[in-house]
């Protein structure tokens, strides 16, 4: 019974050692499908195609508008994602919720570490941003500025919208029609550091002291920060702080419709008139009620698909974005970059009740 039983404890534990045997094969025969499907990943989507791409046109691009939710950039982005799409190449519309420069210097070191193939940045402030724009430059990464430059040694290209003194002396002759040529105004601006805001509040001033505009006293210039409810305040203020207010001279998109609200709310509207920069949806109204009879704007989607063409042609080697260089911008047509490293939109529209049902955007 003894042998019996001892013959039997051998028999098992010879089974145990081949089915130990056996769990250790079947390990050593994993590998093989692992290691086959892992190699194919990497064969299909080699590390070069990206670069490829972008060189041929398929590069990935950010947007960078001065803050998010404002009409003005949200159309400057519809006109990018068209160019994105005639050209071949991927653009997001990336921005904090304020016009903060710090914040978009935060957000610009982000797009940098992310190695993308080019920025476009309305900057919120000229000189900050200078060590940013610099940084992606050094990195490869084009900078092409459009509506509010980086000073030039932090980009490789301005766009201007328009010719900044035009923009000012337009916004100048508007108020003086409205105001009758005499009387008092204001101008209630974006950010007291935006650069664009602050050219063209200095050549406004420049052209009050022209002859024709000698009726005209700048009584006050206050800052909405691109805020609605803020700019709202600032222009419920200067009305109540200067009762012969004429007009109200808002260069902003915000400012400008804000302004224009707050004189309906106040019921001034034919005492106090509201002019500057606007798009025709947002004005509609206001041009049709009397509170803005008039208003000037180029087109912020020819802006934001003129600054991807551009950006575009710098990096894919088209251009140097050197002054002279010469390209083509889509529907756009031809455009050179002059001797300042900028390039020109085209003139400013003046929009009224004659021609606002004209335009949408």
């Amino acid at each position: 019974m003894k042998k019996h039983l001892l013959f039997l404890f051998v028999a098992l534990a010879l089974l145990t050692v081949l089915a130990a045997c056996g769990g250790a094969a079947t390990p050593t025969a994993v590998p093989e499908p692992t290691e086959a499907p892992l190699a194919e990943p990497t064969e299909a989507a080699p590390v070069e195609e990206p670069t490829e791409a972008a060189a041929a046109g398929g590069g990935n691009y950010v947007l960078v508008p001065k803050n998010l939710g404002n009409p003005y950039f949200d159309t400057a982005n519809t006109g990018a994602q068209e160019a994105a799409q005639e050209l071949g190449v991927t653009v997001t519309y990336q921005g904090s919720s304020v016009a903060d420069a710090t914040e978009q210097i935060q957000l610009l070191n982000s797009l940098i570490a992310q190695n993308v193939d080019g920025l476009a940045i309305s900057a919120n402030d000229a000189d900050a941003l200078v060590p940013t724009g610099k940084e992606a430059m050094d990195a490869g990464i084009p900078v092409v500025t459009w509506d509010s430059a980086i000073a030039p040694d932090g980009r490789d290209v301005h766009i201007n919208q328009a010719e900044s003194q035009g923009i000012g002396a337009v916004q100048i002759q508007m108020a003086s029609d409205l105001a009758g040529g005499e009387g008092q105004i204001a101008i209630l601006s974006a950010t007291s550091t935006a650069p664009n805001q602050n050219e063209w509040i200095g050549y406004m001033e420049e052209e009050l002291k022209k002859p024709e505009y000698s009726g005209l006293e700048l009584v006050a210039t206050v800052y909405g920060d691109d805020e609605d409810e803020k700019s709202y305040n600032e222009a419920m203020g200067l009305m109540q702080t200067y009762p012969d207010l004429k007009v109200i001279i808002a260069p902003t998109t915000v400012g400008i419709a804000a302004s224009a609200r707050a004189v309906q709310d106040a019921d001034k509207v034919g005492q106090v008139f509201v002019t500057g920069l606007g798009t025709p949806n947002q004005m509609r109204e206001y041009v049709k009620s009397g509170a803005a009879p008039q208003f000037a704007l180029w087109n912020p989607a020819d802006l934001g698909y003129l600054a991807i063409y551009t950006l575009n042609a710098i990096a894919t080697g088209e251009i140097a974005g050197e002054p002279g260089d010469t390209f083509e911008a889509g529907k756009l047509g031809s455009y050179t970059i002059a001797d300042d490293g900028t390039i020109l939109l085209g003139p400013p529209t003046v929009f009224s009740a004659d021609n606002i049902d004209d335009f949408d955007f």
